[in-house]
């Protein structure tokens, strides 16, 4: 293997004619061109884990696209947030080309005939690089990239094909755990959808035979919440604080490991079955709630109460989470699905309280009404949910590990301690 080469990424963009620049401007860009369709446009907050997340990526129209073309996105560039949280980063496949780098964002685009930029994508990774790129970051408040730093960087490469090998190994790693993201996504629509099916729909196992019998429910503020005019013979109509009760653990920031792990709204997705994210305390100096691995965290800061899942570990979280526990352990699954459902989120939205930042306050959300089907049912069901659940967090932390090792070997690979020049491997199709 020959020794690397040591360059600045602007030496190299001069040489191969690309492009580091800057997207668009306020002044270019405003909130008002923004269109519920049309043109996807890549911002800071739509980098998730070295992918463009589409979950609420802003759209421009067609005349807007023509007018910032020089913005337009191809296979091979590598978007990375020039404000903020820096180091987020993605790598446009086929699926972004054509798409817009937005404010607030940097498009590198340097070919493939000196650094291949898989292998550039991987490179920007490193810890290492991170830190010294923000260590030239301007500002103290919100630390902020202009094209003169990011052409500053120096990196290290091998020759092409050394690139690829390197390039094809790590992506092997991000390609087995987007396998596992989408393993877990599917997991995650069943218990939902299994839980409209029952608990909803009524179409629970052996339902043809239960008769429908009506209720007339006492209706506690105001008529909120789903109306629940009847219910299949031998169902009982609760409320939520029949089945489940809130903790209050409170921790100073002086008692907490700053190891511990911790979990705000930031490391919250979207109603999801398991949390797959967290960082730790040291990160915030707050009063923080202690939680116990398997205990729900519900976010209760308007509109953050989509924010709900089951803790996988031992920690704290935000105060801006409210810690729930059911009642008994055949409560478990119930609890789960009824505050992670669209019912409940709009329940939690109407009745929250506060003008600046309103809460979801535990008091009112108990009285949201639940049905409790028969204990064989109630039971049938939780296994299924706990199963899920259990499925679910094996590929969390089988994902923890991939990017553990995808981690260790990446400064081993490209300082060339580990030689994969030699090595037969496949390179085709690598970025694409």
């Amino acid at each position: 293997m020959k020794d690397p080469v040591t360059r600045t990424l602007g030496e190299i963009c001069d040489e191969v004619d690309g492009t580091i620049q800057t997207g668009p401007f306020g002044s270019q860009l405003h909130q008002s061109d923004y269109r519920d369709a049309g043109t996807p446009v890549v911002m800071p907050k739509d980098l998730v884990e070295g992918r463009v997340s589409v979950e609420s990526v802003a759209r421009i129209g067609f005349e807007d696209v023509e007018r910032l073309s020089r913005h337009k996105l191809s296979v091979g560039d590598i978007v990375y947030a020039r404000r903020g949280d820096i180091g987020r980063r993605a790598l446009i496949t086929g699926r972004e080309a054509g798409w817009m780098c937005g404010t607030g964002c940097m498009r590198i685009s340097l070919g493939d005939t000196v650094v291949h930029p898989v292998f550039l994508y991987y490179y920007l990774g490193q810890p290492a690089v991170v830190t010294w790129i923000y260590n030239q970051a301007i500002g103290a408040t919100m630390p902020n990239l202009n094209t003169s730093i990011v052409r500053s960087v120096p990196i290290t490469y091998p020759s092409l094909p050394t690139q690829r090998k390197i390039a094809a190994i790590l992506s092997a790693y991000d390609d087995l755990i987007e396998n596992n993201a989408r393993r877990i996504a599917i997991l995650e629509e069943m218990a939902q959808l299994l839980y409209r099916e029952w608990f909803v729909h009524f179409r629970f196992p052996g339902h043809e035979s239960v008769p429908m019998m009506e209720v007339y429910p006492e209706r506690s503020n105001g008529g909120l919440g789903p109306k629940i005019e009847a219910v299949p013979q031998g169902w009982e109509l609760k409320q939520l604080g029949d089945i489940a009760d809130e903790v209050r653990r409170s921790a100073k920031p002086e008692e907490v490991d700053p190891a511990t792990p911790y979990i705000g709204l930031a490391h919250m997705p979207k109603k999801s079955i398991a949390l797959s994210d967290w960082g730790r305390a040291a990160e915030t100096k707050s009063t923080k709630l202690v939680f116990e691995k398997g205990e729900i965290l519900f976010g209760k800061i308007r509109p953050y109460f989509h924010k709900v899942g089951v803790a996988l570990v031992q920690g704290v979280c935000s105060t801006d989470a409210i810690v729930i526990i059911p009642k008994a352990p055949e409560y478990f699954a119930l609890t789960l699905a009824c505050v992670s459902s669209e019912e409940f989120v709009e329940y939690a939205t109407l009745t929250s309280q506060g003008t600046k930042m309103p809460r979801a306050n535990w008091k009112v959300l108990v009285e949201y009404p639940v049905l409790l089907p028969p204990r064989p049912l109630l039971s049938r069901f939780n296994t299924v949910v706990e199963d899920i659940v259990a499925q679910i967090q094996n590929m969390i932390f089988c994902n923890i590990n991939l990017r553990r090792t995808r981690d260790l070997l990446l400064p081993r690979l490209i300082s060339g301690q580990l030689d994969v020049s030699r090595l037969d491997i496949d390179t085709e199709g690598i970025g694409r």
